[in-house]
């Protein structure tokens, strides 16, 4: 497993966590302390273990098994996977910080950080399927199938 992988996988991890934290805070808030949980917490929440946890986890196992890239492909880049990652890591925390924060104190200053955050994982996202879209494709499975093999 090469390094970017790992950065997609523990940083997913990390993700995984603090999102964990962060609902076990809103289940004692609603469920013992009886008061309401803010919708921005339950988004940033949401957004936390959804794009940060499960897709950079779904991004970083496709890297890893995804068949290599043909010799010609032109998409595949490493560069542009690693500036991906890093793209999606900071605009996922940044979205959760502001979003969280917002959940308790209104700062309208910080309205468009999160649509801007929100806009970064959209661009994080398209650069890594774009430059992912030539290792999708058939290897040895395209034989067996063409010999009548069923999956």
């Amino acid at each position: 497993m090469f390094s970017t992988v790992r950065y997609f996988i523990k940083t997913s991890l990390t993700f995984l966590f603090v999102g964990i934290v962060t609902g076990l805070f809103m289940s004692y808030s609603r469920h013992i302390l009886e008061e309401g949980i803010p919708p921005d917490l339950v988004s940033a929440h949401a957004h936390l273990i959804l794009a940060g946890s499960v897709m950079m986890m779904i991004m970083g196992v496709a890297l890893w098994f995804f068949p290599r890239p043909e010799a010609g492909d032109t998409r595949y880049n490493p560069d542009l996977i690693r500036l991906a990652y890093w793209i999606m890591a900071l605009s996922t925390a940044v979205r959760f910080l502001a979003q969280g924060t917002v959940a308790f104190v209104e700062m309208r200053e910080l309205r468009w950080t999160i649509a801007g955050a929100s806009t970064f994982q959209v661009v994080a996202f398209g650069l890594f399927f774009y430059s992912m879209w030539g290792r999708i494709r058939a290897v040895g499975s395209a034989l067996r199938e063409a010999q009548g093999e069923k999956f």
